[in-house]
């Protein structure tokens, strides 16, 4: 459900989460991290959005992480820790495990759990302006083992020592560099992400779903991969309208219209 400071926009087959709290960098609270998974679970159930865009508000920052002037209450004590680090995990986890998609675009600093996030998404493209960094070692905070290994999958444990231990800041394109982001773009993210979406949403979903859920695969231990899901993906698609449609429009050297069915 989106609420004030988490916004939600669907349009043209994308929906857009907006982390909006600019006024303290787009540090996310507990309550924000609740309506996030909610309007998260509301774009994974909505057959007609394609690609699920995630950014923040304001112009200066993408997400900055837990709002630190909430520790008082939400971090308090173990179990308040443990009760936001979980909600957090599960956030991130569906974000990984959502069918459609997902790409962050960031405007700014992305910093601590706003990184977390990020790390989540299929493809991250940023501004020029944006840095990057997880200052967990300066603040004395743990950090989870499924958030670093998410970090170590995408640019390997030596630049993620460098990260972690350090808790410098990387500039655009040191991550662009070591594989933190995609693309970097000047004035036109927004319009460059929107177009990048739309491009993948007239795409065949089936195919999509088959290769996202593939990709997730191969990043898990041999034993733990679920080789008859993919098999079957990869079967459905093959079986699908939307595959009568794609060989036709290639015939007919027209613009398929798939409909994920």
């Amino acid at each position: 459900m989106a609420t004030e400071k988490i916004l939600s926009e669907v349009e043209d087959g994308i929906g857009r989460l907006i982390f909006n709290n600019p006024a303290r960098h787009n540090a996310v609270s507990l309550d924000m991290w609740h309506s996030a998974e909610e309007v998260l679970k509301t774009f994974e159930n909505d057959n007609a959005i394609r690609v699920v865009v995630l950014s923040g508000a304001g112009g200066k920052s993408f997400v900055s992480g837990a709002d630190i002037s909430e520790f008082g209450t939400e971090r308090a004590n173990k179990k308040a820790i443990k009760q936001y680090n979980q909600r957090v995990s599960i956030v991130n986890s569906f974000i990984i495990n959502m069918s459609k998609p997902t790409i962050a675009q960031i405007d700014g600093y992305c910093i601590g759990g706003g990184l977390g996030l990020a790390v989540c998404c299929d493809i991250r493209f940023c501004s020029q302006k944006s840095r990057f960094s997880l200052p967990a070692a300066k603040l004395g905070l743990g950090y989870p083992f499924d958030n670093l290994k998410r970090l170590v999958d995408l640019v390997g444990p030596a630049v993620t020592s460098d990260i972690t231990f350090s808790a410098r800041q990387l500039d655009s394109s040191e991550a662009l560099r070591v594989g933190l982001v995609q693309k970097i773009l000047d004035d036109n993210l927004h319009q460059f992400v929107d177009d990048y979406a739309v491009l993948i949403s007239k795409n065949a979903p089936l195919t999509i779903k088959s290769m996202k859920f593939n990709i997730r695969e191969t990043q898990k231990d041999q034993n733990d991969r679920n080789l008859e899901m993919v098999k079957l993906l990869v079967d459905n698609a093959f079986s699908s309208d939307d595959y009568i449609e794609g060989r036709t429009a290639f015939m007919e050297k027209r613009s398929p219209l798939f409909q994920g069915k």
